[in-house]
């Protein structure tokens, strides 16, 4: 009787995680549809960089998106100031182009919103990719928040604030977070250092974190995009 017992509880156990891994997988295909509704967008913004050493304005951006994983931003005098991996570090070019497993890692809770997490593995070996993990509010099956870890370009994090285009699952704020030593100026551009004092070398600087917040004004969707503004 006791072995019995033990043998209903174990597979009720089972049961109860792979109908987990179930339920994780279609929040992640709705949250996936949302996005995949999206196929260009050219957005406006103002962006403020936050880095340690630097000094960088508030600009205002423009953002362009082709499907499936082309981005690019902007800024008013034309150069980009967001770190190389972080714009290709997208939730459609994460969620479109890569096959991967998926973990159900619980829940957490951001900003008073409850959220599941979902972590990706990539099965492919080469990928750059090694590992993500999308917190998503399963109301809305929008991804409140991204962090995700590649070969070549360290680990990013994303912080997005949905509102007027949430049905497209695109944010009204969007943050990214990164390592300052992954952080490099565009090619002939000059900032004015805090202090006068040159960037940290990197095995100082490896821990600190730099921030690029973008605040969006409009987007206009789906309009097409021309190829020629990713150059």
């Amino acid at each position: 009787m006791k072995k019995n017992l033990l043998l209903t509880a174990f597979f009720a156990m089972l049961l109860s995680f792979v109908s987990q891994a179930q339920d994780i997988n279609i929040l992640l295909q709705k949250a996936k549809a949302k996005i995949e509704t999206v196929k260009d967008y050219q957005a406006q913004g103002r962006m403020k960089t936050n880095v340690a050493f630097l000094k960088v304005p508030v600009a205002t951006v423009s953002v362009f998106y082709k499907k499936p994983n082309r981005l690019k931003v902007k800024s008013e005098k034309g150069i980009s100031f967001i770190p190389k991996g972080a714009v290709s570090i997208n939730m459609s070019g994460i969620l479109g182009n890569i096959n991967f497993t998926v973990l159900d890692a619980g829940t957490d809770k951001i900003n008073g919103t409850v959220v599941r997490i979902a972590k990706l593995l990539p099965t492919d070996d080469n990928s750059d990719i090694v590992l993500s993990t999308l917190y998503i509010d399963e109301a809305s099956s929008l991804i409140l928040k991204a962090k995700t870890t590649t070969r070549e370009n360290g680990t990013y994090e994303l912080e997005m604030t949905y509102g007027k285009y949430a049905a497209y699952s695109l944010p009204d704020k969007i943050i990214f977070s990164f390592n300052t030593k992954d952080y490099k100026l565009p090619k002939g551009v000059t900032f004015d250092f805090d202090d006068g004092v040159a960037p940290p070398a990197a095995d100082k600087s490896k821990n600190k974190k730099g921030r690029a917040e973008i605040t969006f004004s409009s987007y206009v969707i789906n309009k097409g995009v021309a190829d020629a503004l990713f150059n």
